[in-house]
């Protein structure tokens, strides 16, 4: 009996090392914000690839739907969502158009990081348009606080490992140095601005309440009179009155806000004026979660820099 030719494909099957055949592909990993994706980047390490569909300078409340999303959450294999209805206006089509069921609300890749985590400001009564853009699960900007974001960490791990329990060990390995970098960088962030404990501040919208509770700032203001209501002349006058009388330091904005009325207080105030940055990818130097708070507690540093309030 002579040997047949064996073809390279065939070669390849039968003398690959064991267990390369079925290696699993890297983890796609869609997230709506920047800030998941880079943690996501953290857990998975070379085991993922994680892209974000807003970009960090972006408004998350109002994400154009590209259809271009539709391409990439169809080839996911996880989905993460800042959920509370924060991507209520442009994700559930997208998802459905996807035909992608594993990423459904419910299926096996789709990931809820506001779970377990700590959510502010969640109404007591009844909600109503009267009350302008109120979220009625909460505030939905909780990543801003760092303790939030280790839950997230560990939330993505334990679902990257479900998702691939070959490689838990290496999302476990990954998730134990980021807690532990993200603890000393605490550590770092508190004693800087330890000196500006309840220093009062004014923000544009409420997109701050965790990041204030960490830090220890007392957000006495916004200029938005109800969030996602724009500024009137009269209550642009009221903030002018209060910043004067409390001495405040600081009006705290995020990028994709107007800044006319910012300007505008601020240049009757004397008080500084912050472009801060909500979200990973805002500024191309904030590349990760931990360079985000880099750029915000130094900004505000500098700008409180004066004395305590």
């Amino acid at each position: 009996m002579t040997m047949k030719r064996i073809t390279p494909l065939l070669f390849v099957l039968l003398f690959a090392p064991a267990g390369a055949a079925g290696a699993m592909a890297k983890v796609r990993i869609v997230s709506t914000l920047q800030d998941f994706a880079s943690i996501s980047q953290a857990i998975g390490g070379d085991l993922v690839e994680a892209e974000a569909l807003a970009k960090g300078y972006q408004d998350p409340h109002f994400v154009d739907a590209k259809p271009s999303f539709i391409l990439k959450l169809s080839r996911a294999d996880l989905l993460i969502v800042a959920g509370l209805e924060l991507e209520i206006g442009y994700l559930p089509p997208l998802i459905d158009q996807s035909r992608n069921a594993k990423i459904h609300p419910g299926g096996p890749g789709y990931l809820d990081v506001s779970v377990g985590c700590d959510i502010l400001e969640r109404p007591t009564g009844q909600v109503t348009r009267a009350m302008g853009d109120v979220h009625p699960y909460g505030n939905p900007h909780y990543w801003t606080d760092p303790n939030n974001g280790r839950i997230i960490a560990r939330s993505i791990a334990a679902k990257l490992s479900a998702l691939d329990p070959a490689n838990r060990a290496a999302y476990e390995k990954n998730l134990a140095a980021f807690e532990a970098k993200l603890g000393e960088k605490d550590r770092e962030w508190l004693a800087k601005m330890a000196p500006y404990a309840d220093a009062k501040i004014i923000t544009f919208h409420r997109s701050w309440p965790n990041f204030a509770k960490h830090f220890k700032l007392d957000v006495v203001g916004e200029i938005e009179p109800k969030p996602g209501i724009p500024p009137s002349p009269t209550h642009t006058l009221d903030i002018i009155n209060l910043i004067a009388t409390d001495k405040i330091k600081v009006i705290l904005v995020e990028p994709y806000f107007d800044l006319k009325t910012p300007k505008y207080i601020a240049a009757k105030t004397g008080a500084s004026l912050v472009v801060a940055y909500p979200s990973v990818g805002g500024l191309p130097e904030i590349k990760d979660y931990f360079d985000l708070f880099d750029y915000d507690i130094d900004a505000l540093v500098k700008a409180l820099g004066g004395g305590s309030q």
